[in-house]
């Protein structure tokens, strides 16, 4: 039993179409950012460290610290924008954070404490807004 050349022709045709559109898929679909989780996870726990029920300062400077490091996932990943506000309403649109509203409370939060002077938060209020940037970089997978 002999194969017939143009059936033979059609199936390597077929063959090459298939592998072609399986490249191309595989090279246009934008892979998931891979965060180096123990740089991330040594980074947050010294934020949590430093904030310290006895020092009040270490109330501002952990909420700003872990602003920064959600800033910094979010830069890595490639998330167009400004600033964080921008990469936020972004990351929102696409459904990344499970917490949306509390992460946007926080970054407010951040921004109060960095933008208006005497503006303070108390020892809870700083706990809940790390509570809430550590389930945010979840979210992210970068810790």
């Amino acid at each position: 039993m002999t194969i017939d050349p143009s059936l033979l022709f059609l199936l390597l045709a077929i063959l090459i179409v298939a592998v072609f559109v399986f490249v191309a898929v595989n090279l246009s679909s934008k892979k998931a950012h891979t965060f180096d989780v123990e740089e991330y996870q040594v980074a947050w726990l010294k934020i949590e460290n430093s904030l310290s029920r006895e020092n009040k300062d270490s109330y501002q400077l952990a909420v700003i610290n872990a602003d920064k490091l959600l800033d910094k996932a979010m830069h890595e990943m490639g998330t167009p924008g400004k600033n964080m506000g921008e990469r936020l309403k972004r990351l929102g649109s696409a459904g990344k954070f499970s917490q949306l509203n509390s992460v946007w409370y926080a970054h407010k939060l951040r921004n109060q404490l960095a933008h208006e002077s005497g503006f303070t938060v108390d020892y809870n209020q700083a706990k809940h807004a790390l509570a809430t940037y550590k389930h945010a970089l979840k979210d992210l997978g970068a810790i």
